[in-house]
């Protein structure tokens, strides 16, 4: 093993955004509330981190202040209260995220809708559908393999994933309409889909919904 120096991660292999000096700059902020003014001094990090936590919560600085305050009296150092209940915050905001972008909400969303519909990744493979999707096919295409074969299923679409993924990034994420064929042995069947971006970060999905043929 070598020993020299690693190289640097690939932008989309970073695990942290470049930290900035602007990030480490000290503010010093008054807040007032109920007639009570406090003094405080935080890394301008943590200033738009309580700025976000307030808004997604529907309140002010000031209350959300209060709320820490009051929660931390023992402690008797409100900066460093406000510092903890920052990073808890995006804690727990991270972790529901990550409950929400997951291939099991991909699943859930894809077997929920009443249309034919199915998950495919980049590759072109179908990863999930739900059982409008397979009754279609199964009328479609007599011959077409039940749930232990369906990777033997074939799937065109008439935009290629990389040209779907960039019309979504330019327009949105609004859907993108293109047309898929499937075919089963010598059996095809054409049609139109709406595709969107799953909810997920890595890999990339897509989300297919039938909506004509």
């Amino acid at each position: 093993m070598s020993g020299s120096a690693s190289s640097p991660l690939p932008d989309r292999e970073r695990l942290l955004h470049p930290v900035t000096a602007e990030d480490f700059g000290l503010e010093f902020r008054v807040v007032a509330r109920g007639g009570v003014r406090r003094g405080i001094r935080l890394e301008r990090a943590f200033w738009v981190t309580l700025k976000q936590m307030a808004e997604s919560r529907k309140c002010t600085i000031g209350m959300l202040i209060d709320e820490i305050a009051d929660s931390q009296a023992q402690t008797g150092n409100l900066t460093s209260a406000i510092r903890v209940a920052c990073m808890r915050g995006l804690g727990e905001e991270n972790l529901t995220l990550r409950r929400l972008a997951s291939i099991n909400t991909i699943n859930a969303i894809v077997v929920a809708c009443p249309s034919p519909a199915f998950a495919l990744a980049s590759s072109k493979k179908i990863l999930t559908f739900n059982a409008p999707f397979q009754q279609l096919v199964k009328r479609q295409l007599p011959i077409a393999p039940n749930d232990d074969a369906r990777h033997d299923l074939k799937l065109a679409l008439d935009l290629n994933v990389a040209d779907i993924f960039a019309r979504l990034d330019a327009n949105g994420q609004a859907p993108v309409a293109t047309g898929f064929v499937i075919g089963a042995g010598e059996r095809r069947y054409r049609g139109q889909l709406n595709v969107v971006r799953a909810p997920v970060v890595e890999p990339e999905l897509l989300m297919a919904f039938v909506f004509g043929g």
